[in-house]
């Protein structure tokens, strides 16, 4: 990086807000070094701001920017993790769920991996184990209800027990919603606390949904929280989406993105992205600040389509089961 004399162009970029970056400015007169860093989140350009770790926003003119370089993804934490897990748990929590030491059982008749998979979310900062008397009563509450014993296992949170299979893995994505450009004027798109029918029929039919005939009950459970079934299109929709709306256990509100569908002859036509930010206005509306997506890492398109929008990569998380 370099320590010449601030150019007038220095503090112009093209690196998008979001990023995490370093930036190199000159100190006014008197102080001991005539340079100094901050790295942090670039939230503005105009002028050059950047939010330190510490949340405090470090804002200068043109003028004295030096270097503005953009930094690879900071390391997630592990509480961050979990929390965000957390606050997606809340948002397909299953028809039923239940805490037995640190981790969190949902069940929804067998629809869908996330609302019939056991996650390890912890109890009160403390960290779940997966002890065998543990995995015992997992299995136990699995088996009470027909079900496959299945553990979702997030990066950093549980290793998945030795000889198990390992399936479906997924890419969490998230986005503070400061950095994102909401739509203006009055939604586009229609907003019901239910899917209606014709919402039910073209998830079922759009070639999204890897799983069977959707399960309405799964799709309306929350915890805690609010959410919306978005569609655009009547009186058949031709493009859809749900969002929930949760609280993390660090008190951050999370709106998520799922379900996104859009009929095969109105595709590339950017609907989807106008789904997600409809949904992603309407929970920044009730209070969300970061809004997250989970994409199976096989789902290129998808997963193109959200980084686009301004996603970044958080974590994974995979499915484990156990032998037959």
């Amino acid at each position: 990086m370099t320590t010449e004399p601030a150019h007038p162009e220095a503090g112009r970029s093209d690196i998008a807000l979001g990023r995490r970056v370093v930036m190199r400015y000159r100190l006014p007169a008197g102080h001991p070094q005539p340079l100094t860093d901050v790295i942090g989140e670039l939230v503005s350009l105009d002028p050059p701001t950047v939010r330190a770790a510490d949340g405090q926003l470090v804002s200068v003119t043109t003028d004295r920017v030096v270097a503005l370089k953009a930094l690879g993804p900071r390391p997630i934490r592990i509480g961050e993790i979990r929390a965000l897990e957390a606050a997606a748990a809340f948002g397909w929590p299953g028809i039923e769920h239940e805490w037995i030491d640190g981790w969190l059982l949902r069940a929804g008749n067998d629809y869908t991996h996330r609302a019939n998979s056991a996650v390890p979310l912890g109890d009160h900062g403390i960290p779940a184990d997966l002890t065998t008397e543990t995995l015992l009563r997992i299995d136990d509450w699995y088996t009470l209800r027909g079900l496959p014993l299945r553990l979702a296992l997030p990066d950093r949170l549980a290793p998945a027990p030795p000889g198990w299979t390992i399936e479906r893995e997924t890419v969490v994505l998230g986005i503070d919603i400061e950095n994102f450009v909401l739509p203006q004027g009055p939604p586009m798109v229609r907003f019901a606390p239910t899917p209606e029918a014709a919402w039910l029929d073209m998830y079922q039919h759009s070639g999204e949904n890897p799983d069977s005939t959707p399960v309405p009950e799964v799709l309306t459970a929350v915890h805690e929280g609010e959410l919306a079934f978005a569609a655009l299109g009547v009186p058949q929709p031709i493009a859809i989406g749900r969002g929930a709306l949760t609280t993390a256990p660090d008190e951050r509100r999370w709106i998520g993105v799922s379900c996104v569908a859009v009929a095969a002859e109105h595709r590339r036509h950017g609907l989807g992205s106008l789904i997600c930010a409809e949904l992603i206005r309407w929970g920044h509306d009730r209070g969300a600040t970061h809004a997250y997506v989970q994409v199976e890492a096989r789902n290129s398109g998808a997963l193109a389509l959200y980084r686009d929008m301004g996603f970044l990569d958080h974590h994974t998380y995979r499915y484990a089961s156990p032998p037959e």
